[in-house]
């Protein structure tokens, strides 16, 4: 079974910024090291899952052409929208993955602290999800607590075990932190081809 809806709803009615995304350094490293792990400089339109109240999005926003963040809750939502409000080019919906996925491609996927909220059937429909919506050569990136927390059915390490058997995907950064664990992946290209790393674009190797 997933994480209850009203695990969520009753965290944000106790507090503004119940996980203190704002506040906590792991938070500000982790944030630090997604970006980092992106293979790209830049990004023609990103999707956010479970963006909660927008700390990571307004980071994402900065190497994005269009951004496009969401999360079940809608003061999360809410507050999501007040901190990009100056954003043009990022949107905030109210959406519960899988099942309410947006259509359109996607370049870039950002799934973090999301996926241990979902049972089995739950998240191989999200991965599946995922890379149906990723272009060919596009990024995925996970980050997710390394502890054990009642409230989530998986660790970091455990989950990073489900990734790595999406057969679509192939690893290209894995950041393995005493508390999380951040992976960023490439989805193959239709032959089964993985794309070109920006410094062979370059001309650097």
């Amino acid at each position: 079974m997933n994480t209850p809806a009203a695990y969520f709803a009753a965290q944000y009615a106790a507090a503004t910024d119940p996980w203190q995304l704002t506040r906590r350094w792991y938070e500000h490293r982790k944030y630090a090291l997604t970006l980092a792990a992106l293979p790209r400089p830049r990004y023609r339109v990103a999707f956010e899952p479970g963006c909660s109240v927008g700390v990571l999005t307004r980071h994402l926003a900065r190497r994005c052409d269009r951004l496009l963040a969401a999360d079940a809750v809608p003061y999360a939502v809410a507050t999501a929208t007040a901190r990009t409000r100056d954003l043009p080019h990022v949107e905030v919906r109210c959406l519960a993955v899988p099942g309410q996925w947006p259509a359109g491609a996607f370049d870039l996927v950002v799934l973090s602290e999301l996926l241990y909220y979902f049972d089995d059937a739950t998240l191989w429909a999200v991965l599946d999800r995922t890379v149906g919506s990723l272009a060919p050569g596009g990024t995925v990136v996970t980050a997710h607590w390394n502890h054990r927390v009642a409230e989530h059915l998986r660790t970091g390490t455990e989950l990073a075990a489900e990734l790595a058997a999406v057969p679509e995907l192939s690893l290209l950064c894995d950041v393995r932190d005493a508390d999380f664990t951040l992976q960023t992946f490439a989805r193959r290209h239709r032959d089964g081809s993985l794309p070109h790393s920006p410094a062979v674009t370059e001309g650097l190797v």
